[in-house]
């Protein structure tokens, strides 16, 4: 070894040798078990099996002690009976022959009990025992003067007992009952005392804090388990009986509760401090006790407004016990066998490398060591220097759980600032302003949420960061409720609350600077030869000769020959699957953004009731709108620029109002939106253009439907909105969805118009879709000629010939008729010459139909000329005539079926 080197560089080395050597050591014991299983198989695997006995129901100890228990029991409800019945018969030589003889051999009989190794029957005796002494108080208690106080004489037979079961626990340590019974004795003297004075409930908390002290000081100082417990037990809740006497005597009379909750949170502590497993938890109701006194007795000396300040003012100065940065010794951690440890590197802001004690590492052992932090803890020093991390814990989450009530003491103003505007109980722009809600709300309001951002934006985390946001937009939004500011300034200064947030939510920088992204590993993963509990461990190295039969060792440890598989104990683990990233920018801007809208919306609301604040609220907020959907991020841009047209809408509805539109003058100056927003979309990225255009179209529904009421402007307004739709059509991600927009826009304002001139003809009407849809199935079959004639003609004819059969029937004249029967003829003489089966049976049917139509009367003429007899005999022939040539007349029909199947 190199005496020459530093004394931290020999340490690591001296480290990383030792840690070289154990890993080497268990390689071989590793080893050495895989051959003993080889050329020692195990017995009971070639061995038969053997049927196993039955499982008995108990074991001889548990029946054991059911008897000792129930023989007990039998005696102690002997022993009381005895008491209560039979003790007045007695004299007074013959009760004490009974108490000394039956007592001192319940006592003493566990002596000769434990000399013959009867354990269990010494217990159940020594309990008896106890039970006696019980009874003998409470006898002696019977005989005393009536004018003996009961409180008073059980305080002192309590306090006898207690000290009379310790000395015999403590002469007879084998026995478990008569320690634990002490410790519940005891626990009655102090508070039976206080009854017996005549003390009111604050001398009663004190005596149980006393004796829950003295519960702790048994924990902390004796060894036996069930003691411990017991006493555990005890002060837990004679301590927080007094704790919680305390909080309700620091509200009715503080300086009365104070010294209690001071003491109480004293013993706490030290408690906290000597067991570390309960540190937090304990240091955090000590906490609680000591803002319960010192809020108190703020509470006392302010006026009642300023009460709930008082106590969060309290509650930062104990969150400041915590300190982020720093860091606590650790206890030693005993590594596995075979785990190699390696160097420990020193961590961010620590000094010198890491303290290795003597003998932590066993020659021979098997054990790996102790890995020990540094020495000295990390951080400024001072408080959170000294304090176990624990207590501190503790204590800061005391002190944020009573913030955390102040704040949300704090809210209902703000809820009353945000909403208030919504619920409207004047007219839109009447000029008169709502009462404001909780005008009664204290203005120290203002404090609560000024200290908690203060106390948040100190810290360096996301989640502070976003609640010291959250709660400055809070505190901008309650200041005109609690202030009591007039209109105009409160308007102002939502405005202006709007648009800090949404820059902020453009530009998060400032709010974002000092926090790093955070990512959280989604799986269990460790790098090949590297230990898994240390990240600055190095990676393992082998030394040493090989095992003969082995392959050359490496990090991932020896193969076993034959085995195939690496031993499970140094297998390569795979790498670390770690979550994405959250960019603090993106949470703080999110955040910023969804109170900068919630103010925009409360601002707007606000503005109603003045003509002139609601044209300036509309424009603030569409500029500040467009403005995010210009400069912004990921969905923000998107829900801006949704927000914008809803703003713009906003104002071409203030502008109608303010110039007294009628309601189509309304829906026609609608239509502007969204044909800004098709002009708007042509240049925006796709999402946003893609949400604008939605957002436009809805409010051309909306403009639709105000103007439905008058179908000449309806027309028109149908007529615009196809033009809006061409007009996008053209641009080529939109073409095909705004083309047939565009198409039925068309269509519907041509139908208006027609209904408008009062034109009754179905042609006038289906014509402009069936030529359409005629030509366009023309030019589909063009590019496919294996297109259906259904597909590609049947809609447009059917949408003229079907509606104008019906009109043909119903109508007297021969024009309609005639007309419909050529376009039959000429659609089914196609149909014919280019094979079409669309064309030939919808033109076929319809010709038939119409023919059926213009011969009806003549029919009908005949047959009222002719014989009532002759059409049920001409249907008999016809049937017959059917019937004869049945075969025929099927494969006629398949035949038929079979030629225009083969059509198109």
């Amino acid at each position: 070894m190199d005496n020459s080197l530093p004394p931290a560089d020999e340490l690591v080395l001296v480290d990383r040798e030792l840690a070289q050597l154990d890993a080497r050591r268990s390689q071989l014991l590793a080893r050495r078990a895989w051959l003993i299983q080889v050329l020692y198989p195990p017995v009971s695997a070639a061995a038969p099996l053997r049927p196993r006995p039955p499982v008995a129901d108990s074991t001889p100890r548990s029946a054991q002690n059911v008897l000792l228990m129930l023989g007990g029991t039998l005696l102690t409800i002997a022993a009381v009976a005895f008491t209560l019945v039979s003790w007045g018969s007695m004299g007074i030589g013959g009760r004490a022959t009974v108490l000394a003889v039956v007592t001192g051999a319940a006592l003493a009989a566990p002596v000769a009990l434990l000399r013959r190794g009867l354990a269990s029957t010494a217990e159940s005796v020594a309990a008896l025992g106890l039970v006696l002494t019980v009874l003998d108080a409470y006898a002696l208690h019977r005989v005393a003067p009536a004018e003996t106080d009961g409180p008073g004489y059980a305080a002192v037979a309590s306090a006898v007992l207690a000290g009379a079961w310790a000395a015999y626990g403590s002469a007879l340590s084998r026995l478990r009952s008569p320690l634990p019974a002490a410790v519940v004795a005891a626990q009655l003297p102090l508070p039976l005392g206080v009854l017996a004075a005549g003390g009111g409930s604050t001398a009663f908390a004190w005596a149980a804090l006393l004796t829950a002290t003295a519960d702790a000081a048994v924990v902390l100082w004796t060894r036996p388990v069930s003691v411990r417990i017991t006493a555990g037990a005890a002060a837990t809740a004679l301590g927080g009986w007094a704790l919680l006497t305390g909080g309700w005597l620091s509200l009715v009379t503080p300086w009365s509760g104070a010294p209690l909750l001071l003491a109480g949170a004293a013993v706490t502590l030290y408690a906290a401090w000597r067991v570390p497993a309960f540190a937090a938890a304990a240091s955090a109701v000590a906490g609680l006790a000591v803002l319960a006194a010192a809020g108190g007795l703020l509470r006392a000396a302010l006026p009642p407004d300023w009460a709930v300040p008082g106590y969060v003012l309290c509650a930062l100065a104990l969150t400041s016990t915590w300190r982020p940065g720093g860091a606590q010794p650790a206890r030693p951690e005993p590594a596995p066998a075979g785990t190699d440890l390696g160097p420990v590197a020193p961590a961010a802001g620590e000094a010198g490398p890491a303290d290795v004690r003597p003998g932590a590492v066993g020659a021979g052992s098997g054990s790996a060591g102790a890995r020990s932090a540094p020495a000295a803890p990390v951080g400024t020093g001072g408080f959170g220097a000294r304090v176990p991390r624990g207590i501190r814990t503790g204590l800061a989450g005391a002190g944020a759980g009573v913030v955390a009530l102040g704040v949300v003491w704090a809210l209902p103003p703000v809820v009353a600032g945000l909403l208030g505007p919504v619920a409207r109980t004047t007219g839109v722009w009447s000029g008169e302003h709502a009462a404001r809600p909780l005008a009664s709300c204290p203005a120290t309001a203002l404090l609560v949420l000024a200290a908690a951002v203060a106390a948040l934006a100190a810290l360096p985390r996301l989640w502070a960061r976003c609640g010291a946001l959250a709660l400055a937009w809070a505190l901008l939004t309650v200041l005109p409720v609690s202030l009591g500011l007039p209109y105009a300034a409160t308007l102002a200064l939502q405005l202006l609350t709007s648009a800090a947030a949404l820059w902020l939510a453009v530009r998060p920088g400032p709010l974002s600077r000092g926090l790093r992204a955070v990512t959280a590993p989604a799986g269990r993963a460790d790098a090949p030869g590297t230990d898994a509990r240390d990240p600055h461990a190095a990676p393992r190295e082998t030394t040493g000769p090989a095992v003969p039969g082995a392959s050359a060792p490496t990090a991932a440890g020896p193969r076993v020959p034959g085995a195939g598989t690496s031993w499970p104990a140094w297998a390569p683990s795979r790498p670390r699957a770690q979550a994405p990233a959250v960019e603090p920018a993106v949470v703080l801007g999110w955040t910023a953004y969804v109170a900068g809208l919630a103010s925009a919306g409360s601002a707007v609301a606000l503005a109603l009731d003045v003509r002139g604040a609601t044209f300036a609220a509309l424009g603030v907020v569409l500029a500040l709108l467009t403005g995010v959907a210009v400069l912004g991020a990921d969905g923000r841009r998107v829900v801006s620029a949704v927000g914008a047209v809803l703003a713009a809408t906003g104002l071409v509805f203030a502008v109608a109002a303010a110039g007294g539109f009628e309601d189509r003058w309304t829906a026609l100056a609608l239509l502007l939106v969204p044909a800004a927003t098709a002009a708007l979309g042509s240049g925006a990225p796709r999402p946003v253009a893609l949400a604008v255009e939605v957002a436009g179209g809805s409010v051309g529904l909306l403009a639709l439907g105000i103007a439905a009421s008058r179908p000449a402007f309806l027309a028109l307004a149908l007529a615009l909105g196809g033009v809006i739709a061409a007009a996008t059509a053209v641009r080529p991600e939109r073409r095909r969805f705004a083309s047939w927009t565009a198409a039925v826009l068309f269509l519907l304002a041509t139908w208006v118009r027609l209904a408008v001139w009062d034109v009754t003809a179905p042609e006038a009407y289906t014509l402009p879709v069936s030529v359409p849809a005629l030509v366009v199935g023309y030019l589909r079959r063009r590019r496919d000629p294996e297109a259906s004639s259904w597909t590609a003609y049947g809609p447009g004819l059917a949408v003229t010939l079907l509606p104008s059969l019906p009109a043909a029937w119903v109508d007297p004249e021969w024009a309609r008729p005639l007309a419909l029967g050529v376009a039959a003829l000429g659609v089914t003489l196609l149909g014919a010459r280019f094979r079409l089966q669309a064309l030939l049976v919808l033109g076929g049917a319809v010709l038939a139909l119409d023919g059926l139509h213009e011969l009806a009367p003549y029919v009908v003429q005949v047959v009222g000329a002719l014989p009532r007899w002759l059409p049920p005999a001409l249907a008999g022939l016809l049937l017959l005539a059917v019937g004869a040539t049945y075969e025929q007349r099927l494969r006629d029909a398949r035949r038929l079926r079979e030629r225009l199947g083969r059509m198109r």
